[in-house]
């Protein structure tokens, strides 16, 4: 099976592996740390906002089903790229809007579709949403994978978005 790998962050993890993981094409899901200096970070470390992960989401799809591009559109519409640090009642940098490229290839698309969606007229304010090269992604504890299939009633603020 052909798949592509993408990293994204935009908010607590939790809504967007929910969202996320039912597109058709999505193969694998896994929430996690990334974009940050320490090594190994555990909840109780990035949770203080002072280590400079993201609350991410690692997806492997396969790229015959669902684009690259396709999935950043539909990433942009489940949270708002507009707010700085900030997701609903999360706050910190851990929980900002972030693509972490690959490739160079998945930069230009994500520079591409970012343009589009400030562009686009559906947000008030300019996307804030960081492009940034890919690194380390230390997978989260096992209590958060999967977390709002363990949880149905578990906190989101991750909603789609015409």
């Amino acid at each position: 099976m052909i798949k592509e790998i993408a990293l994204l962050a935009g908010g607590c993890f939790w809504g967007v592996e929910e969202l996320i993981r039912q597109l058709p094409g999505v193969t694998f899901t896994e929430v996690g740390y990334t974009g940050g200096d320490l090594k190994s970070p555990r909840y109780e470390d990035v949770k203080k906002g002072n280590t400079k992960h993201a609350e991410a989401i690692r997806i492997e799809f396969n790229p015959k089903i669902l684009s690259y591009e396709e999935l950043l559109r539909y990433f942009f519409r489940l949270h708002d790229p507009t707010t700085l640090n900030k997701q609903g009642n999360d706050r910190g940098t851990q929980y900002r809007s972030a693509i972490f490229y690959n490739s160079p290839e998945q930069k230009k698309i994500a520079e591409k579709v970012k343009v589009e969606i400030d562009k686009s007229g559906k947000w008030k304010s300019p996307v804030v949403t960081e492009i940034v090269p890919a690194s380390t992604f230390y997978p989260a504890e096992d209590y958060h994978q999967k977390y709002l299939q363990k949880n149905p009633g578990g906190y989101t603020c991750h909603y789609l978005r015409d």
